[in-house]
């Protein structure tokens, strides 16, 4: 298990093992969210999270002999194998994995979890895992939300965590070739500061950052909030070092090449069912010197998506920019409150709920100017006078369009607030409500369509089941070409959540392919979108990353049935 000592070395607390971060942050609903709830005919029933010790464990599978040999290749002392460590590994932080877990069903935590020190203890690690057949999850912040830290294999194979939190050291910082060389263990915050010692950073900022690492970033095709400036974390990586059971594998060596297809392709992506992630070399910018955030109000979803492909098509595209429709801007979650206000408002959300959403809009917008419509957040980072001239080139193209201005408090007030939301999702668990998220993209011809069809599908299916849904949706990342939905929801959790879920979660799956979407813009495959993969890659493409996987893993040891089967 990753120790306190190790989690404050990397400036965080201790997280709870129930739900996202540590307890000082965590709040109840207050009372105005409470009767929110009452009205929109949400029940409120208490639910807290069993104690560690009522949490059921299987019995370890670990031959005495293999936690041995394990112990001579990272040491005696990084080798867990009690309750707890087990529990803090077991499955990812989806509503669904962190439902189990607060029921105190942790049926699929690992036998022990091993903590290498280096590449080659890695490498040691799984080599030994081939020869003896042990199942080997790659652990990183264990922020997964799609089934990718819940390995399918044989009820009696021994499984082990593959913790790589001593891996977090800032290796070679190249400024002539502005490159760094970055550990799979570092963590979000820790990596931020490290760059900061000599005036760089990433510019990579996901909702996960404060938990997730570097090599799950890698791992997973991570997106941040800034994507829109610095790029998705794939476009920021130009070299891999890699741990297989075959052996080892470098990757990238120049700015560009045609020497064939590009094979850290195969790496970024592969959620660990190719090989474990050591070291990132990675791109970095000079620490912005200006930081703009900027709140606007458009008339509506629609409105503010054509403005937002306007802007892609004139290379526009700000760092920060997430449009909330008109259900998520009246729900509060497209602007987190101030100091002192209440934690949120939920808005309403199903398909007759959508259009009061945007009536309730339009009469705000009647009372005070300022409100009303749907929520923009638009930022920018980098040299001043290029910040400035950014925000007022886009300011331009927003205001003709339709666009007002929100006070001056709006954009910093969504920048201060923008890792609340895991945190609400666990205050609404503790009420016995169901919270969770989707995401995907389009093409911008089809983006509307592909919105109402996810929405349709989840409200559809929850409210078939009696469950009062509230469904609302954002964009986030802008490309020339389209763009990402994100859609969060909030119903009762009513006889079977997990079931409930499932069922709504097929829907939009299928609404997204048949929409022409993507099965997942930066959530990665999981276990959970795997049954949609055939229907993106095509089945050959199935086969290619089948056949990937027989060459550098030929044991089938590594995050088996995460991404293909």
């Amino acid at each position: 298990m990753t120790s306190t000592g190790e989690v404050r070395r990397i400036g965080l607390t201790e997280p709870v093992w129930w739900g996202w971060g540590p307890a000082s942050e965590h709040e109840p609903l207050p009372d105005e969210a409470r009767g929110l709830l009452a009205r929109l005919g949400i029940p409120v029933r208490p639910t807290a999270p069993v104690g560690l010790a009522q949490v059921r464990l299987p019995p370890a599978r670990l031959p005495a002999a293999a936690r041995d040999a394990l112990a001579a290749i990272v040491g005696l002392g990084h080798v867990h194998t009690h309750d707890e460590a087990r529990i803090r590994h077991c499955r990812g932080r989806s509503t669904t994995d962190l439902l189990r877990l607060r029921a105190g069903d942790a049926s699929a935590a690992p036998d022990a979890v091993v903590l290498p020190a280096d590449h080659d203890e890695v490498l040691a690690v799984l080599r030994l895992a081939s020869r003896e057949r042990i199942a080997v999850v790659p652990f990183g912040g264990g922020t997964s939300v799609v089934g990718g830290l819940e390995p399918a294999r044989p009820a009696e194979q021994p499984v082990v965590a593959l913790d790589l939190a001593r891996l977090d050291a800032l290796g070679r910082v190249d400024r002539e070739s502005g490159t760094v060389e970055l550990g799979a263990g570092l963590r979000g915050p820790r990596a931020a500061a490290l760059l900061a010692e000599h005036g760089l950073t990433l510019g990579h900022i996901p909702q996960s950052w404060e938990y997730a690492t570097i090599g799950g970033f890698a791992a997973t095709r991570s997106s941040g909030q800034a994507s829109g400036g610095y790029g998705r974390f794939d476009d920021l990586v130009v070299g891999l070092r890699v741990a297989t059971p075959v052996g080892s594998w470098e990757l990238g060596r120049a700015p560009a090449s045609a020497a064939g297809p590009d094979l850290r392709e195969l790496m970024l992506g592969s959620e660990g069912a190719f090989g474990v992630i050591t070291q990132v070399v990675a791109r970095v910018r000079p620490l912005p010197a200006r930081r703009i955030f900027e709140g606007w109000s458009v008339p509506d979803f629609a409105t503010g998506t054509r403005l937002l492909r306007t802007l892609a098509a004139a290379d526009l595209r700000p760092t920060v920019c997430r449009l909330s429709d008109e259900t998520e801007t009246v729900g509060g979650l497209a602007r987190p409150p101030r100091p002192g206000g209440p934690a949120v408002a939920i808005g309403t959300g199903t398909a007759e709920a959508a259009q009061n959403a945007a009536q309730n809009a339009a009469q705000n917008t009647a009372q005070d100017p300022a409100q009303g419509g749907c929520h923009l957040v638009t930022g920018y980072e980098g040299v001043g006078s290029v910040v400035e001239r950014r925000a007022a080139e886009v300011a331009g193209v927003l205001l003709a369009g339709g666009a007002r201005r929100l006070d001056a408090a709006a954009g910093p007030d969504w920048e201060r607030g923008r890792f609340r939301a895991p945190y609400l999702r666990d205050a609404l668990l503790d009420l016995g409500i169901f919270a969770e998220t989707l995401e995907t993209a389009g093409f911008w011809a089809t983006l509307p369509a592909l919105y109402a069809g996810v929405r349709d599908a989840l409200a559809g299916s929850l409210s078939a089941m009696g469950l009062s849904p509230v469904v609302m949706c954002h964009i986030s990342h802008l490309y020339e070409t389209g763009a990402s939905l994100y859609f969060t929801v909030v119903c009762a959790q009513g006889e079977d959540p997990i079931g409930s879920w499932r069922a709504a979660k097929g829907a939009a799956g299928d609404a997204i392919v048949a929409a022409g979407g993507t099965i997942t813009h930066h959530h990665a495959v999981g276990t959970e979108h795997r049954p949609w993969l055939g229907a993106e890659i095509g089945d050959l493409g199935v086969d290619v990353l089948r056949a990937v996987k027989r060459t550098l893993d030929p044991a089938g040891i590594l995050n088996p049935g995460i991404l293909v089967g």
